[in-house]
């Protein structure tokens, strides 16, 4: 499934120390931009300005410029923005001299489900991208990585076209209360459950595996483990707004950093198994489509519109998250 680089001096070892290196940096960098508002506001319009006058300037030879890379970095960078704002941004009314804040704005709430469906239809664009152009295998025109195409991209796309179907309930987002022991103000997202985070997790680490076959042992494990492990245990209900903040800083530290996962000892390869490759994209298929299944089911048996309002309410999970708001 994955080549560690021995010729280079890797070991199964050093290169698993990496990924676990990695994978509790992306989760302390996630506690910390969240738990701390003017971190978070460096981290996603202070730091990618600057880093932006790096890449195209004294790095432009050696970052990634192609529309795909770029559009990942900055729409996962402008989501984290966005959901800073809904989260932080207060204003005042000059003519009633009421306060209000951005969370309150139904105009608002519709940013979220708009980023993210952005993000996943650029993913399975790829993935089609790729079925169609390199059904034999061959390398990547915009860059220099081997993928093999194959009826996997297209089963993969799919799902990613179902996840974003069954996106719901955004209406609903809403902010975590302050406590004594976390001053977060999540973004929580209520009608988000674990079912459709692990349809989604399952699409991605597809799309990674199909499309970034040289990226996938870091950003298709660690990075997609990451945020689900916070939504799942220290904040729950904002799995959205994790995903989007350790995206960002992975995407911003790929760009800067390339070789440490193209090259060297570190870098982990695809085997390109046909097997695993097939196997991926049908589990991310059926989950994806079974999740499609359940929706409508609730749809019909509650008469509830998704898309208007919350369509998981009487569910455990759904009202464990909803305590938690203000």
């Amino acid at each position: 499934m994955f080549v560690f680089n021995y010729a280079d001096g890797a070991s199964a070892l050093s290169v698993w120390g990496v990924w676990i290196f990695i994978f509790i940096a992306l989760f302390g960098f996630n506690e910390v931009a969240r738990r701390w508002k003017y971190i978070g506001f460096f981290s996603f319009v202070i730091l990618p300005l600057m880093l932006s006058i790096l890449w195209f300037t004294v790095l432009r030879d050696t970052t990634y410029t192609d529309w795909f890379h770029l559009a990942k970095v900055y729409s996962s960078t402008a989501g984290c923005i966005g959901f800073w704002c809904i989260r932080h941004v207060k204003l005042k009314n000059k003519l009633t001299g009421k306060e209000w804040r951005l969370s309150d704005k139904k105009w608002a709430l519709c940013f979220p489900p708009l980023i993210l469906a952005i993000n996943i239809m650029e993913a399975v664009i790829r993935d089609f991208q790729i079925g169609i152009q390199y059904p034999g295998g061959g390398n990547l025109v915009d860059e220099a990585m081997y993928v093999l195409g194959g009826p996997w991209n297209f089963m993969n796309g799919i799902a990613g076209i179902l996840n974003i179907i069954t996106i719901t309930g955004w209406l609903g987002i809403c902010i975590k209360k302050q406590t004594a022991k976390d001053g977060s103000k999540d973004m929580l997202w209520t009608d988000m459950l674990w079912f459709w985070i692990i349809a989604y997790d399952l699409w991605n680490f597809a799309y990674t595996y199909n499309c970034l076959p040289g990226h996938a042992w870091y950003c298709g494990l660690a990075l997609l483990i990451a945020p689900t492990l916070c939504a799942f245990t220290v904040g729950k209900g904002a799995w959205l707004q994790h995903r989007a903040q350790t995206l960002a800083i992975w995407c911003m530290f790929a760009q800067t950093f390339p070789a440490f996962i193209d090259k060297g000892a570190f870098a982990v390869a695809s085997s390109y198994n046909k097997v695993p490759l097939f196997v991926f994209s049908f589990a991310a298929l059926a989950v994806n489509l079974s999740v499609f299944v359940y929706m409508i089911y609730k749809v019909v048996k509650t008469k509830r519109n998704p898309y208007l309002g919350e369509l998981y309410t009487d569910l455990k999970a759904y009202k464990e998250i909803k305590s938690l708001a203000e």
